[in-house]
């Protein structure tokens, strides 16, 4: 067996990897490139000494430690938040990024953010504005709210709505609707971060209009309904519906408070999707105030809505965590210009991503999956490739129980695991990110966007093409 000294003497020195490094790197720091040559340097050390009889001549560890230094490198000078194609099916898929922006988003964003940009100044008097007027025009003329703003998000839009209409004093939810949402963060949590007092009523599955009126006292302040986007109670289970909610709250001077949670502006039921309330719906009902996800079923950057009766607004507005959880320019550009193709259905469900992704049709989706399936048996036989019936979901505790039916392209690799498989197109660039399901790799075209169909074919036959 050699000995240590012997190992670690192959080892080159820091100096001459550089020299071998900096001219390919050299769009990277120097401070980068030193950091990550000594770490590699370290990295092989502690390698060696952990196994020093393996034999690897010193040509080989020279190429090791630099083939280790490269990936070091391109770790800091890449960007980590980038493009990657989603094959898994999943429209909102909370790891990639979930909604896609619209491409009147992107575009808004690209040419009149680039620089300077209208915030919160009044052009006709120069004089400082409320950043998020504009939002709010958009959502009272979509909803017919009196008032609207926006925070950073759902959560955050419940915590300032608790806060503002109820600290120190009572807030009554059925016990069926006490949801834990992304995160592990819980209702209950949520409410006494707030200052408010959470009054449990009925039963998980039951909850009657007389277990609201029992539970109201001198300190009652409002009445939660919380809509549960994220799961479904089936079978011998009700709740109080939000027009009996409205007569109970507003006959005791109550705030009617509905978290809508995905926040649907559009009936998708006539789309073939469950019914869901919208949050013009939920207005109409009576509530005071509704919360909702600016992304999701809207399909524009994360964010929190919050509409309903201005003196409820206003008082949000004023309240303390209103400049805490208020949001920048970026989210409201991405929102406005969202929101404007929400002024006539047909074109939201076109030109928003979630929307067109939702319904695409299934027949298209079959063409392309034979098509994808097709094209890779002509690139490579490192596996077999067949289409197969399956399901898409919307995602991110939207739409639990609704399986959108799909056609899936199914790999099997011949020389690799599936798992293997997986891994190699998750770290290409760009990464491709799919489903494993009985030995078998799967792919969705339901959430391939326009350009991506054949990357993902090169990136499969690449992958697969390293065994062959």
């Amino acid at each position: 067996m050699a000995s240590a000294k012997d190992v670690l003497r192959n080892i080159p020195a820091v100096d001459q990897l550089l020299g071998d490094l900096e001219a390919e790197e050299a769009a990277a720091p120097r401070s980068v490139v030193v950091d990550a040559v000594r770490a590699a340097v370290e990295g092989a050390r502690e390698s060696l000494l952990a196994e020093p009889e393996e034999e690897i001549t010193e040509a080989a560890l020279r190429e090791a430690i630099l083939a280790d230094a490269r990936t070091r490198i391109r770790s800091w000078v890449q960007p980590h938040y980038r493009k990657v194609i989603n094959a898994t099916g999943i429209i909102l898929h909370t790891a990639l990024g979930r909604a896609v922006l619209p491409e009147k988003a992107r575009r808004q964003l690209a040419e009149e953010l680039a620089g300077y940009s209208l915030l919160q100044a009044d052009p006709a008097t120069g004089k400082r504005s409320r950043r998020e007027a504009r939002i709010e025009a958009l959502l009272a003329k979509l909803t017919g709210a009196e008032a609207a703003t926006v925070v950073n998000n759902n959560a955050a839009a419940t915590m300032i709505v608790l806060n503002a209409v109820a600290c120190g004093k009572e807030v009554i939810v059925s016990r069926g609707q006490l949801v834990e949402i992304g995160g592990s963060f819980r209702l209950p949590e949520v409410m006494a971060a707030s200052g408010a007092r959470l009054v449990e009523v009925g039963t998980t599955n039951k909850t009657h209009p007389r277990d609201y009126e029992n539970a109201i006292t001198g300190n009652t302040a409002a009445i939660l309904r919380v809509h549960p986007s994220n799961y479904k109670i089936y079978g011998f289970a009700s709740e109080v519906p939000l027009a009996t909610l409205e007569k109970i709250a507003h006959s005791h001077g109550l705030v009617l408070i509905d978290d809508l949670g995905a926040g649907q502006l559009i009936d998708l039921a006539k789309y073939g999707m469950p019914k869901e309330p919208t949050l013009p719906e939920s207005i109409r009902t009576g509530a005071d105030l509704v919360t909702a996800s600016a992304d999701k079923l809207i399909g524009a950057a994360q964010g929190g809505i919050l509409i309903g009766r201005k003196e409820w607004i206003d008082a949000i507005r004023s309240n303390p965590l209103a400049r805490i959880v208020r949001v920048g320019k970026l989210t409201l550009a991405a929102l406005e210009a969202t929101l404007t193709l929400f002024l006539d259905e047909e074109t939201a469900m076109r030109e928003v991503p979630t929307m067109r992704m939702l319904v695409r049709s299934a027949d298209r989706i079959a063409e392309q999956a034979d098509r994808i399936a097709k094209a890779l048996r002509k690139q490579t036989n490192g596996a077999a490739f067949s289409t197969t019936d399956g399901f898409s979901q919307l995602g991110s505790g939207s739409l639990p129980t609704h399986d959108i039916p799909t056609r899936l392209v199914a790999v099997s690799p011949a020389k690799i695991t599936p798992d293997e498989l997986a891994t190699r197109l998750r770290l290409r660039v760009p990464g491709v990110f799919t489903r494993i399901r009985n030995d078998r790799v799967l792919i969705d075209p339901r959430t391939l966007l326009d350009g991506d169909e054949q990357p993902l074919v090169d990136a499969v036959a690449g992958a697969l093409g390293a065994e062959e």
